[in-house]
């Protein structure tokens, strides 16, 4: 694994603590390597990430439909993509789609099966950027397309399209993209996300 978390300037999360490295330069880029490759075990590492994320249960619903660039998979995948989607990651290295099972052999539903997939393609993301990659997470993505092509059975359901590449220049790409892909990452301050006593009473 790499040991080398350079970002872009303004990229960096600016957090009231520190974190470690892989939280702290995690983002979502949407300029990425046409070039690069994931080899075959940088490629399986990721969904053995996502097989081991925690559960309710250990119920494990999270499924993954992945493919790599210059794979008939990767370019299925691709066509469901929405069109802002598609236009950038055809750069990507590597494109999934995460699925949630919702329902259970006997027709049951499967308790907080998309936080569950959740969890699963934040293990991925991270591992992707250990080894010196990076993932984008989009909604923009045809699910009934999705089903219809991969043939995704009832109970479950597409929750998430992903991409997986190394950062590439963002030279070519449209103005508004290019501004986003430039802009700084920001977060709502803690006093907002975290309370203490009763609600909007900040713990931070």
């Amino acid at each position: 694994m790499t040991e080398d978390f350079e970002v872009p300037d303004g990229k960096w999360a600016d957090s009231s603590v520190p974190l470690h490295p892989l939280l702290a330069s995690r983002w979502s880029p949407r300029a990425l390597d046409p070039d690069a490759e994931l080899n075959d075990a940088e490629f399986r590492a990721l969904f053995e990430a996502a097989r081991w994320a925690p559960s309710w249960g250990n119920t494990q619903p999270a499924r993954f439909l992945a493919g790599r660039r210059g794979e008939p998979m990767f370019d299925r995948i691709h066509a469901t993509l929405s069109r802002g989607n598609r236009g950038w990651a055809e750069s990507a290295s590597a494109l999934a789609i995460g699925v949630a099972r919702t329902l259970d052999d006997e027709g049951e539903p499967v308790p907080y099966g998309e936080y569950g997939v959740a969890l699963a393609t934040q293990n991925l993301v991270l591992q992707a950027v250990a080894e010196g990659f990076a993932a984008h997470q989009m909604a923009g993505f045809d699910r009934e397309a999705v089903r219809a092509e991969f043939g995704v059975p009832a109970g479950y359901e597409p929750v998430v399209a992903i991409a997986v590449g190394r950062l590439g220049s963002s030279d070519r790409m449209p103005d508004r993209l290019r501004e986003k892909e430039h802009a700084p990452r920001s977060r709502r301050p803690l006093a907002e996300l975290v309370f203490t006593e009763r609600w909007g009473t900040p713990q931070f």
